[in-house]
């Protein structure tokens, strides 16, 4: 609200003239409410990497035994326009939920599994998997990010819910295992069961 006052100029003597009036022909808007309002649909939004699946074996492993996975996910960091506003967006890894592709879904939960060295693989893991069944399954992993942003680079502000995004699917294939014992010694006899070369019998 302002006051206007009016005088002639080579006097230089002001006198009230009218007021107060409203200098905007309507109410400011709020554009940072409305950011609020948008932000949770604007992270859902943008390009984030729900990570890479990673499997232990891999790509094949064995029917009964553990298969270990993990994500590969990480934070990342995103500058958008806002209602004319610059925006800046940080997306966190929170929760991490795994499709193994035989039916059985595991999560969501925080946990998303690390490496096993190699003379390790085959342990239970947090985040490992037991297949039932021989064949070529799609895993797939679906990441929830908390996210925060900050407008023109102002304090970080809590973007409230989560977005959910989901990884390419990895294939694992399934084989089974069969032990036999041969009584044959191949350097003796190099056409003995087992041996190189020689046919398995069904």
């Amino acid at each position: 609200m302002v006051n206007w006052y009016r005088s002639l100029k080579a006097l230089n003597v002001y006198t009230f003239f009218a007021g107060p009036t409203c200098i905007y022909d309507e109410k400011p808007v709020d554009v940072l409410e409305q950011i609020a309002a948008q932000i949770q649909q604007q992270l859902e939004s943008l390009p984030v990497s729900a990570g890479a699946v990673v499997a232990q074996p891999s790509p094949n492993t064995l029917r009964g035994a553990e298969t270990n996975f993990y994500a590969d996910a990480s934070e990342q960091q995103f500058d958008v326009t806002m209602l004319g506003q610059k925006v800046h967006v940080v997306a966190t890894p929170v929760q991490y939920t795994w499709n193994y592709g035989d039916g059985t879904v595991f999560g969501p939960q925080p946990s998303m599994g690390g490496p096993l060295p190699q003379d390790r693989w085959g342990e239970k893991t947090r985040t490992s998997h037991v297949y039932a069944d021989t064949g070529d399954f799609q895993v797939v992993l679906t990441t929830s990010f908390q996210g925060t942003y900050s407008v023109n680079n102002g304090p970080p502000l809590p973007i409230p819910g989560q977005g959910q995004f989901s990884a390419p699917p990895q294939t694992i294939s399934v084989w089974r295992s069969i032990t036999r014992n041969y009584a044959d010694d191949c350097n003796q006899n190099p056409q003995g069961q087992g041996c190189p070369g020689v046919a398995s019998p069904r």
